[in-house]
């Protein structure tokens, strides 16, 4: 193997292993996002990073990934039996809408609203604070402007802030005592 091919396979090499590098973060995400198999999703995700390693932007990878993934996620989902499965919107993957990650650890509240928000707005929510992306890259990996994605997290995070004001305002539901008069 001549000295020139040599450098370029090992700078394509090195250009994966960069790539690469996100793999747990990929996993994470896809299980965030209620994949059966995230560790297979996110092996497959590489697997076309791989492939198409030109096409994976060198500033930062996630997005791409991200974007990758959540079109494997609604692949999979398109494959499986459309009873009790929510409906996909246009572009946004839904989290699943009965269960939050238990390592997460949230408080019921929060959870609870999370849940309830619009899937848009709590996607939002979610590349911020479980995927830790800045909003120039939750709006690269959602593919609209920066500035919508500002718009679109400033409204969200309202929304979650009414949805948690108006849970707290609620009276508790009173536990139900038995009716020992009547037994």
């Amino acid at each position: 193997m001549t000295r020139e091919l040599r450098g370029d396979r090992d700078a394509v090499e090195a250009r994966f292993a960069e790539v690469f590098a996100q793999l747990d973060f990929i996993s994470g995400y896809a299980r965030r996002r209620g994949a059966r198999d995230p560790e297979g999703i996110a092996a497959e995700a590489m697997t076309i990073a791989w492939r198409r390693l030109a096409d994976v932007p060198a500033a930062d990878a996630r997005p791409w990934l991200i974007i990758t993934v959540r079109n494997l996620l609604m692949a999979e989902r398109r494959s499986e039996p459309a009873a009790g499965r929510q409906p996909l919107g246009d572009i946004d993957l839904p989290a699943p809408a009965d269960e939050l990650p238990v390592e997460l650890d949230l408080d019921p509240g929060l959870a609870r609203g999370l849940r309830a928000l619009p899937e848009r707005d709590r996607e939002a929510l979610l590349l911020i604070a479980w995927d830790d992306l800045t909003p120039a890259l939750a709006a690269a990996s959602l593919g609209i402007s920066a500035a919508a994605f500002r718009v679109r997290l400033h409204r969200a995070r309202r929304r979650l802030r009414d949805l948690l004001a108006e849970q707290a305002a609620a009276p508790p539901v009173p536990a139900r005592q038995p009716d020992w008069g009547h037994a």
